[in-house]
């Protein structure tokens, strides 16, 4: 008899493990907290009132084959030995056309008696961390969850996720007044369907910090603040000092991040320097360098900061070296270390408060993508990594100029000359290269190559 029980048992145990499998495989129901078509959620435009400046970047070209917010509650008769007698087979999945064109069952729709008294900051806590793709997706499911943009409730959230791989805003040569923006999770570029910033103008990404990009126009006179993601942007006010020859930008955050504060520096190559407080919109002057850096500075096209911590790091030529700035004391340094040998195109980069080169290295015919770690205590730059020799193969006799891009771990790379336009990364802590797809632009067929750019961590909740 007891035998009798225990198979009793292990039959019905087997029953739920059967109901779980079909549970779990089977197709996925968009999940909607409140059914109700009068309630607040409701389809409202993207652009309402609340936010008059505001667009959203065109980030579901191609969403992915599920929805995060995907939920499946089947209900099933329960029995005492039918169900555990047979054994019935996972049902097949379907395609998500297939899925989507059929209506849902009511016994598959959540109920929003339930789920009306989902907690409020729970909810804010999820839809933070979740990736940004997904969070586009969805926003437009009801007016309260666009406005959690602009909630301080969900800025303080985000904050407390810890950030990812960054994306990079570039410009391409034959695309100079909208960027295009690289996702590197998903190995993807993206075009901004609605230029955010003013039409006709010209503008260079040049510095970036807590999910904002700031923009120079091409002829050095106004700056730009905007996040990417959300396209809102401002003009900030004029300099009090009017240099219109090539400057050098940096950019860090301060305060808490959940608000956002930041301050940007920029100088020019005669030592006049400005810095920018977004805490009361001011540029305030401070000087010009000490005497110990010998003026006038070789600026460029080239010339990028790297930001670590509260200090802004630039380089240098003749002589070779680092110049770097602290946005807290105002004091000025200037390291004098020479260039690798045979090095070009240098690029600057920081991962984990360490600095890092990265160049070209040419001997003969050969050329390769090298990176050199600076070694604090001698100021020499060492060799840590190069661009695998399979790679680097295809620059053998060709005439390769390197446009560098990122500075906080991932590098982006655009490599060209008049037969090759190859773009890649690497991954500093990791140690990693990477192929990144050709960027071509919408409706065409040509390889871009990137003229400029910079990286940025994409916030939802940045505010210029």
């Amino acid at each position: 008899m007891e035998d009798h029980h225990d198979l009793g048992f292990l039959r019905l145990l087997l029953s739920h493990f059967h109901q779980l499998s079909f549970l779990y495989s089977s197709n996925t129901t968009p999940f909607h907290p409140l059914t109700n078509s009068s309630s607040s959620c409701s389809n409202p435009p993207l652009l309402s009132s609340s936010f008059p400046r505001w667009c959203f970047l065109d980030i579901d070209e191609h969403p992915p084959e599920e929805n995060c917010n995907s939920v499946t509650l089947t209900a099933e008769k329960t029995g005492k030995s039918k169900m555990a007698d047979h054994y019935k087979a996972p049902p097949i999945k379907r395609s998500r056309k297939e899925r989507n064109s059929g209506k849902s069952k009511s016994s598959e729709i959540m109920d929003p008696e339930i789920w009306k008294e989902f907690p409020e900051d729970l909810l804010e806590a999820v839809i933070a961390r979740l990736p940004v793709a997904t969070f586009f997706q969805f926003r437009s499911v009801c007016q309260k969850w666009n406005s959690l943009l602009t909630a301080n409730s969900f800025s303080e959230h985000c904050s407390q996720v810890p950030q990812s791989q960054p994306w990079f805003y570039t410009i391409t040569h034959e695309n100079v007044n909208t960027g295009a923006i690289y996702d590197p999770p998903v190995k993807k570029w993206r075009h901004p369907t609605i230029p955010s910033l003013p039409p006709k103008v010209i503008l260079l990404p040049v510095a970036s910090a807590g999910g904002l990009v700031c923009f120079l126009d091409i002829g050095h006179r106004y700056f730009y603040i905007c996040n990417p993601l959300t396209q809102a942007w401002k003009e900030l006010p004029p300099r009090s000092v009017k240099v219109w020859s090539r400057v050098a930008v940096g950019m860090i955050r301060v305060g808490n991040p959940a608000y956002g504060a930041y301050k940007i520096l920029w100088f020019g190559r005669d030592g006049e320097y400005e810095i920018y407080d977004s805490r009361n919109n001011l540029w305030a002057r401070h000087g010009i360098f000490p005497s110990s850096i010998k003026l006038p500075l070789s600026l460029n096209f080239r010339s990028h900061t790297v930001s670590v911590g509260v200090k802004i790091y630039f380089m240098r030529s003749d002589p070779d070296g680092i110049v770097s700035y602290n946005m807290d004391s105002g004091v000025w340094k200037q390291y004098l270390i020479p260039n690798p040998p045979n090095s070009t195109d240098h690029n600057l980069a920081e991962c984990g408060g360490r600095i890092f080169l990265a160049g070209l290295l040419t001997k003969n015919a050969a050329t390769c993508v090298c990176i050199w770690e600076l070694q604090k205590m001698t100021l020499l730059w060492k060799e840590v990594d190069r661009m695998p020799n399979v790679w680097c193969l295809e620059f053998y006799g060709k005439h390769v100029r390197m446009t560098c891009l990122g500075n906080t771990g991932l590098l982006m790379m655009s490599l060209r000359s008049r037969q090759m336009n190859r773009i890649v990364t690497y991954d500093v802590a990791k140690g990693e290269w990477l192929k990144v797809p050709s960027c071509v632009l919408p409706h065409g067929r040509k390889r871009q190559w990137i003229a400029c750019g910079t990286a940025f961590y994409p916030c939802l909740t940045a505010l210029p």
